[in-house]
């Protein structure tokens, strides 16, 4: 698969996930204002978990289509990858361990760090994608662990009961 046609899939499969977000609004007994801080970290980690990867696959086949190509091409979107999640990483760090902090279940705790840690693993591979290697596959794995980290975000609100204040 050339990596423009892997970029136009993920960027199909976010468009896809962040519209399951609304699905999941829908079928919840509540209104969005009334959920739990934990059920609106849930729903805001799968928006952004499928926004990033759509505007990074965006950006990635914008630049495929300039003529002639961008030698350093998969740099600069790695670049924007590090550029654009580094505010996403800092607020919710922020609020996952206050939220966490007051969480009782191990679950969610076990499903949110080890995801937090290959996240930002992710991004590290980013890093050393824009020092030396510029390849497509470090870019191409962070779109891939965003996007399922989305589709466990999905699945947790959809098959959990709402979480009680």
């Amino acid at each position: 698969m050339q990596p423009g046609e892997a970029l136009d899939v993920a960027a199909q499969v976010s468009v896809t996930l962040a519209g399951f977000a609304g699905i999941v609004v829908v079928f919840r007994p509540d209104s969005l204002h009334q959920w739990s801080d934990v059920d609106k970290f849930r729903l805001r980690l799968l928006l952004a978990n499928s926004a990033m990867p759509l505007t990074w696959s965006l950006f990635g086949i914008l630049l495929l289509v300039i003529d002639p190509p961008v030698i350093s091409i998969w740099r600069w979107c790695s670049t924007f990858a590090v550029l654009s999640a580094l505010p996403f990483l800092t607020f919710n760090a922020t609020t996952g361990r206050r939220i966490l902090t007051s969480e009782k279940q191990v679950v969610t705790k076990m499903v949110y760090y080890p995801v937090a840690v290959v996240g930002s693993a992710a991004i590290l591979l980013q890093l050393i994608n824009i020092a030396s290697w510029n390849r497509f596959w470090p870019f191409f794995f962070a779109i891939f662990v965003y996007l399922v980290a989305a589709v466990l975000q999905f699945l947790r609100l959809l098959l959990l009961p709402p979480h009680s204040h």
